[in-house]
C-alpha cells in the first residue's frame, strides 16, 4: 500500500466486502472479564493461544497490513492481535463453524467456503513456524526482526505465492491473516479489536445506534455523531 488512497480504499473495501463482521455476529462471545481486558492496552493482554514468538510475528505482520499513518491508527492501536488470539480459542479457531470433511476444492473458496482440513489454529501454528524458518534461511532473522521493507516484501511473497512455505501454501497463510486482520479492525470492540472504535470512525460507520430517523433524509452526507458499540461505548 504505497499510496495513502490505497490504505483508505483497502480498509473501506473490507467494510463493504464483509459487513457481517462489523457487529461480529459470528464471533466468540466474550465473558465480562474478557470484555474488561479488551479495553486495556496490549501490554496487559496475555495471549491464550499464540506463543511468545508467534505473538511477535502476529503483531509485526498485522502492523504492516494496516499500518498507522496520518490517515489514522493501525492494527496495533486497534488491538487486532488481541482479537485474533481470542478467536483462536473460540469455535471459529477450532473450525467448529464449518463442514470439515472432504472432498475439498481449494481453488474455489468463494463458492464453497473453507476448503481445508486445517483449522485457523492449524494454519497459524504451522504457517508461522514455517514463515519464521523461511525468514531465517533467507535473511538470517525471524519475521518480527526484519526491516519494514523486508517484512512488506515477505508478505507480498506470501500473497502472490512466490514465497514457498513448508507444510502450508503461503497464499493460505496470507489469506487467513488478512481476513482476520480486517475483522479485528472492524468488529465490535467487545470481541477484543477495534479499540476505541477506530475502525468504525475511519470508515464512517455509525455502529449500533438505535435510531437513525433524523438522518434518513440526508443521503450521501457524513454521519456527524460518531459510532456507538453494542454495549454503548462511544467513539
Amino acid at each position: 500500500m504505497k499510496k495513502h488512497t490505497s490504505r483508505r480504499d483497502f480498509l473501506r473495501s473490507a467494510v463493504t466486502a464483509a459487513p457481517a463482521t462489523l457487529l461480529g455476529s459470528a464471533l466468540a462471545v466474550p465473558t465480562s472479564s474478557a470484555h474488561e481486558d479488551a479495553a486495556t492496552s496490549n501490554d496487559k493482554y496475555h495471549p491464550a493461544f499464540f506463543t511468545t514468538d508467534e505473538w511477535r510475528l502476529l503483531e509485526a505482520a498485522t502492523d504492516r497490513l494496516i499500518p498507522a499513518d496520518e490517515l489514522g491508527p493501525g492494527a496495533l492501536a486497534a488491538a487486532v492481535p488481541e482479537f485474533i488470539d481470542r478467536q483462536m480459542e473460540a469455535a471459529y479457531g477450532h473450525g467448529r463453524l464449518w463442514y470439515m470433511q472432504g472432498p475439498f476444492h481449494p481453488d474455489a473458496p468463494d463458492l464453497f467456503g473453507h476448503q481445508s482440513q486445517m483449522t485457523p489454529r492449524d494454519i497459524y501454528r504451522i504457517g508461522f513456524k514455517a514463515l519464521d524458518r523461511s525468514c531465517r534461511e533467507l535473511y538470517g532473522a525471524a519475521f518480527a526482526d526484519l526491516p519494514v521493507a523486508t517484512r512488506d516484501q515477505t508478505l507480498t511473497g506470501l500473497q502472490d505465492g512466490s514465497l514457498q512455505l513448508e507444510g502450508l501454501a503461503g497464499k493460505t497463510l496470507f489469506a487467513q491473516l488478512l481476513e482476520n486482520t480486517r475483522e479485528g479492525f472492524f468488529s465490535d470492540p467487545q470481541y477484543g479489536g477495534n479499540r476505541h472504535l477506530v475502525g468504525w470512525k475511519f470508515a464512517g460507520f455509525p455502529g449500533a445506534r438505535a435510531d437513525f430517523m433524523d438522518w434518513v433524509d440526508f443521503p450521501n452526507q457524513p454521519y456527524p455523531l460518531g459510532p456507538v458499540s453494542i454495549d454503548g461505548k462511544r467513539g
